[in-house]
């Protein structure tokens, strides 16, 4: 059960979350076939030392790289990025993920930058994309909202745009999801599979109860939102539509945290104990609030340590 803790202080580690409202140039580019968008309020972040601690222990590495290329192309992601999001789709068997950056970009003066450096951009149709190191690439939506991943992912992405293919307008399951949380500083939605595919790897050996696997036939999708303005808060909504799924969902929980209290780190029985696992109408409801110091000092624990990398 130690991945319940780190589930609770970061949702999903292997795609980081962060943002604020998603600009409308960024939904019209976000293919249907969402798994996940995670987005993060990078002003937000800036004014909380929590939040930088946050994004500073499980920044991926490629998100990293890719603030490099910015840098190397006079873009700063400090001062100049005003929120991230990150969007996880599936591609016929496949797991693909594209980035949105809105901000100030001045991209007059990039593009001029560009020419005068002699970069050639591709055109994909009427729509020039450039290359931003480690495998990835970077276009811009409009004035304030940049789209950058792998190449392959952000043509699908433009495919959205440009009326190629389904949006995520037409994702019922996800796009009521939104309603619910895009207020938070940072927050995180996912549909069905997603669901299930978190609780199955934060459960750990629970997950292969025979009580969850008749749970997971109900969950129908889930959302976080997480807050620093007064310590640290994050609120854990998973949908299953069923009062009585939710109730059984609820109790197996409580039963891995006890569990995983009893081995636990000071750090992670601080966790814990911060913790609350409910139910109402047919959700789990996950409650956890901390003191900036408290989390982290979580932050700084073997568990984290091991789960971010």
């Amino acid at each position: 059960m130690k991945r319940v803790i780190a589930l609770l202080c970061c949702f999903s580690l292997g795609t980081l979350s962060f943002a604020a409202p998603l600009a409308s140039n960024a939904r019209t580019a976000i293919p249907s076939q969402v798994q996940q968008i995670i987005s993060v309020d990078y002003r937000a972040l800036r004014n909380s030392d929590s939040g930088m601690a946050l994004k500073n222990k499980i920044l991926p590495d490629t998100l990293k790289q890719f603030e490099v290329a910015l840098k190397a192309m006079s873009i700063d992601p400090d001062s100049d990025v005003e929120s991230l999001s990150f969007v996880m789709f599936r591609s016929g068997k496949q797991l693909r993920s594209v980035g949105f950056a809105t901000g100030e970009f001045q991209l007059k003066k990039f593009v001029a930058q560009q020419n005068a450096s002699k970069v050639k951009p591709e055109k994909y149709r009427t729509t020039s994309i450039y290359q931003a190191g480690s495998g990835m690439v970077m276009t811009f939506l409009d004035e304030g909202t940049m789209l950058f991943g792998e190449t392959q992912a952000v043509h699908e992405a433009l495919d959205a745009r440009d009326g190629e293919a389904p949006t995520l307008a037409s994702n019922a399951e996800v796009t009521n999801l939104l309603s619910s949380v895009q207020d938070g500083a940072v927050w995180s939605v996912l549909d069905s599979i997603g669901t299930q595919n978190m609780l199955r790897s934060g459960m750990g050996p629970v997950a292969k109860i025979a009580e969850y696997d008749i749970v997971k036939k109900h969950l129908s999708g889930s959302y976080y939102t997480m807050d620093f303005s007064h310590g640290v808060t994050l609120d854990l909504t998973i949908a299953t539509g069923d009062p009585m799924a939710a109730a059984t969902l609820s109790s197996l929980l409580k039963a891995g945290i006890m569990l995983k209290k009893m081995g636990a780190s000071p750090a992670e029985q601080t966790a814990i104990d911060a913790t609350t696992v409910d139910n109402s109408s047919g959700n789990l409801l996950m409650h956890f609030k901390a003191d900036d110091n408290k989390f982290q000092s979580l932050l700084q624990s073997d568990l984290f340590t091991a789960i971010s990398h």
